[in-house]
């Protein structure tokens, strides 16, 4: 078996949907097959090493992409699938080649491509023709499954949840000594700490969440660790009496400390898939409080945290007020059944053999 991968969402490209994607591909060739990446970048020069190409779309997209069949036309026999890692260019690019080499299209769509892709003019063409041109589609939530067979009524779909390595992620000691004198420093006596991480955008409920801490006035201190939206930062200059810290991007691993300083993570997104950020806190045993937006609702039940219903802004704020009012024993309880979960259904060994079971069974 072997597999030309076809993203724009690869290392040294930053944010999730990058690590999500270098995770599959090495949990795959550690599985014994063959993946070569295409990576199609907006920034990147073209260069080639050892299974992964870069090209570059720069200006003139569709020229960088005949150029590429171009170059994949010779060799293309030596793969058994195409796959498509979500994002634009490889929704509209992997069809074409799968159609004119006669392999086998597995489309992983992911949560944005679907999410805001259905309602888009220029992209909902675009994602249509890859979910009908596939031979399977793989999701992230189990429930985009009936939405995608709605649309692609002959197309096979698959749910396979996104996993994290927890052999490989935990906060050590000098992290955690890090954290909490950026508590001590910054943070209240008493208060309770709730953070907030990745894009902070209002499709993601940053503005729902705080409207239902600011409602309750609860003794919460908000950590907003990512790409802030004006409109965010408008908020927050509007509620100066609302406790808030606002940290810029950074790396995953640089984000273990700031994990480490929160008694929360809040995930209150309208839609979503199923963001590293929830599984990357609830590893570390780390209560979440989230709507059941995609796959969160695969995720988060009251056993591990405070869910509620995605939009519902009285819900919202009953679940921040519960979350507030725990006691350090029920949060502690909860972080730990969050930690067991994430070992027992959320591993890498589950994901990589979700998909390896998908390509074995097309042909």
């Amino acid at each position: 078996m072997r597999l030309l991968w076809i993203t724009e969402n690869y290392p040294p490209s930053p944010g999730g949907m990058a690590n999500s994607c270098d995770r599959i591909v090495r949990g795959l060739r550690g599985a014994g097959i063959d993946v070569d990446v295409v990576h199609l970048s907006r920034r990147g020069t073209a260069q080639r090493v050892t299974g992964v190409r870069t090209v570059p779309l720069t200006d003139d997209p569709e020229h960088a992409l005949r150029l590429l069949w171009t170059t994949l036309a010779p060799a293309i026999g030596d793969y058994t699938h195409i796959v498509a890692f979500g994002g634009t260019y490889p929704l509209l690019s992997a069809p074409v080649y799968a159609a004119w080499s006669g392999l086998p299209l597995i489309t992983l769509l992911r949560g944005n491509d679907f999410d805001t892709g259905m309602f888009s003019l220029r992209r909902q063409p675009v994602v249509l023709e890859a979910l009908r041109a596939s031979a399977h589609v793989c999701v992230v939530a189990a429930g985009a499954v009936p939405l995608v067979n709605r649309l692609a009524p002959g197309t096979p779909v698959t749910w396979v949840a996104n996993g994290i390595d927890t052999t490989e992620w935990q906060v050590l000691p000098s992290e955690r000594r890090k954290a909490q004198q950026w508590r001590d420093a910054h943070v209240a006596p008493g208060r309770r700490t709730v953070g907030v991480v990745g894009q902070l955008k209002n499709k993601k409920g940053v503005r729902l969440l705080l409207d239902a801490i600011a409602a309750g006035r609860h003794d919460l201190h908000v950590i907003l660790a990512g790409d802030l939206e004006p409109g965010v930062a408008e908020w927050l200059t509007a509620h100066p009496d609302i406790a808030c810290t606002v940290l810029p991007f950074q790396d995953r691993y640089q984000l273990l400390s700031i994990y480490a300083a929160c008694d929360l993570v809040a995930l209150p997104s309208f839609y979503d898939g199923l963001p590293n950020v929830a599984l990357e806190a609830a590893a570390l045993g780390i209560p979440l409080l989230a709507s059941d937006a995609g796959g969160l609702a695969d995720l988060v039940d009251e056993t591990i945290g405070f869910p509620f219903p995605a939009g519902d802004p009285h819900a919202c704020r009953a679940a921040v007020h519960h979350a507030a009012h725990a006691t350090g024993e029920r949060l502690a309880a909860l972080g730990a059944a969050a930690a067991q979960r994430v070992r027992d259904r959320f591993g890498v060994a589950a994901e990589t053999d979700g998909y390896r079971k998908v390509l074995a069974a097309v042909p």
